[in-house]
């Protein structure tokens, strides 16, 4: 009798990270729960190019991040880059290595409730790098394409490069704005942990980074309206703006790429 053994079929899908960065950038992926992605936590990425990776199929809680101006010779470990750095070094630890703020996230769970995958580009740990997230099957773009490091209000700007540029744009909870982030409406904790108490309008520079900013030029020009990221998951309930998180049908099997400086 002949007996047939087949090894039980793992589903994947596919993720490219793309650095469309004229510098190199160090990316970073962490798994909140469950299977991790096939390719390392952390690498290299020189200006303009890309790898591709396949994440499990129902990837849960992923995190996809760019660091900047990091040296990992010597104690390799959260403080190696300038932001997004994380505990491990140049590849971040699959239990602790989340990165350090503020960094711009691509964020993913893939064949979720409904059978729907969701993903978002989130400022909620702050900005370091335009980003964006597209696909291969015409579901909605998520993005930040906008450098939000030079107008950051001076409040939240920084960290600087060694030339004094902003390589960083904070969010009002990591820069402590009210004293006490454990019952804060910039970080939406204590009385303030739902969506109820914790509206936008709560949060300070919630517009910058989300809405249209209105500048004016010149004093004897009228002001013009600016887009940053609105786009973007800017804090923690952002969903009630009906951009920030976005859906795409888990039966499409999307690609979907991750690129720095769209």
């Amino acid at each position: 009798m002949l007996l047939a053994f087949f090894a039980p079929t793992v589903l994947v899908r596919t993720v490219t990270v793309y650095n469309h960065c004229p510098f190199t950038v160090w990316p970073a992926t962490f798994t909140g729960t469950g299977a991790t992605p096939s390719y390392a936590t952390g690498w290299q990425a020189d200006a303009y190019t890309s790898v591709t990776f396949s994440v499990p199929d129902n990837w849960t809680a992923g995190r996809i991040w760019g660091r900047r101006d990091c040296d990992f010779s010597s104690n390799p470990g959260p403080n190696s880059c300038l932001d997004g750095g994380c505990n491990g070094g140049l590849q971040c630890s699959p239990t602790d290595g989340t990165g350090v703020p503020p960094a711009t996230l691509a964020e993913f769970s893939l064949n979720q409730s409904g059978g729907l995958d969701y993903y978002d580009v989130s400022l909620v740990d702050g900005y370091n790098l335009p980003m964006s997230i597209t696909n291969n099957v015409g579901c909605g773009v998520a993005d930040c394409p906008v450098d939000l490091g030079p107008n950051c209000p001076s409040p939240l700007k920084g960290p600087f490069d060694s030339t004094g540029f902003p390589v960083g744009c904070k969010s009002a909870c990591e820069a402590n704005l009210d004293g006490n982030p454990a019952n804060s409406p910039n970080c939406c904790t204590g009385q303030y942990n739902t969506a109820a108490t914790c509206p936008s309008s709560g949060v300070a520079y919630y517009s910058y980074f989300s809405a249209l900013e209105i500048i004016s030029v010149f004093r004897e020009l009228p002001s013009v309206a600016e887009t940053n990221c609105p786009n973007s998951y800017c804090y923690a309930y952002d969903e009630s703006s009906g951009t920030a998180l976005w859906t795409c049908p888990a039966s499409e099997n999307a690609v979907y790429t991750v690129t720095f400086c769209p």
